[in-house]
C-alpha cells in the first residue's frame, strides 16, 4: 500500500513496517543538480527536466520550490537569462544610496529582481515598495521614516543575510 501524505509518501509492506522516503527534499536536489548542469531558461525546461528523472511536479509546487532554493535569472551572455543557484552570485553585494528620501540598491547583473522580491515579501514597515530593473532596485519608503532608519531596515538584504527572524518581521 502507498499513501501521499505532505510531500511525505509512506510504504506499508505486508509486514506492517513503514518506509518514509522525503519526496520533497529528493526534488529539490534533482533540481539544484539539474540547474548545475544544464542551461535552463524557463519553468517549462525545469519542468521537463524534472519529469525526465521521475519528477512529475506542477508549475505552483516548482514556483514554491524555486523560491525556497532562492533560485534566481542570470544574464548568460547570450542575450538570454538562464536560472542558477545563489552560490553560482558573483561576488559583490547591494549598495545603496539616497536620491531624497528614494534609496536606490545596485546589485550584480540579472540580480536585481530577485532581492526586490525578497524586500516585497518580507517588507518591513519602513518600506512601501519596489520597482527592479536589472541590476537596479527603487525602494520606495513610508512617509515618516528617516533615511537612517530606511538603510538599517534594507541591511539584512544588503549583506544577503535575511534570516527567519528578518521574515517575521
Amino acid at each position: 500500500m502507498e499513501y501521499l501524505f505532505d510531500n511525505m509518501r509512506i510504504f506499508a509492506s505486508s509486514f506492517g513496517y513503514l518506509f518514509i522516503m522525503n519526496i520533497k527534499q529528493k526534488r529539490l536536489n534533482a533540481i539544484e543538480n539539474i540547474i548545475r548542469s544544464e542551461m535552463i531558461r524557463n519553468q517549462d525546461e525545469l519542468q521537463r527536466a524534472l519529469s525526465n528523472k521521475g519528477f512529475e511536479v506542477t508549475q505552483g509546487t516548482l514556483s514554491r520550490d524555486i523560491r525556497k532554493l532562492k533560485i534566481v535569472k542570470r544574464h548568460d551572455g547570450d542575450n538570454r537569462y538562464i536560472y542558477v543557484l545563489p552560490d553560482a552570485i558573483p561576488a559583490g553585494k547591494p549598495a545603496v544610496e539616497f536620491s531624497g528620501h528614494l534609496a536606490v540598491l545596485k546589485t550584480p547583473p540579472g540580480y536585481a529582481m530577485a532581492i526586490a522580491s525578497d524586500i516585497d515579501r518580507i517588507a518591513p514597515g519602513e518600506i512601501l515598495a519596489t520597482i527592479a530593473g536589472d541590476d537596479t532596485i527603487l525602494v520606495i519608503p513610508r512617509d515618516g521614516y528617516s533615511n537612517k532608519q530606511v538603510a538599517k531596515a534594507l541591511e539584512p538584504f544588503l549583506t544577503g543575510r535575511q534570516t527567519n527572524e528578518t521574515e517575521k518581521k
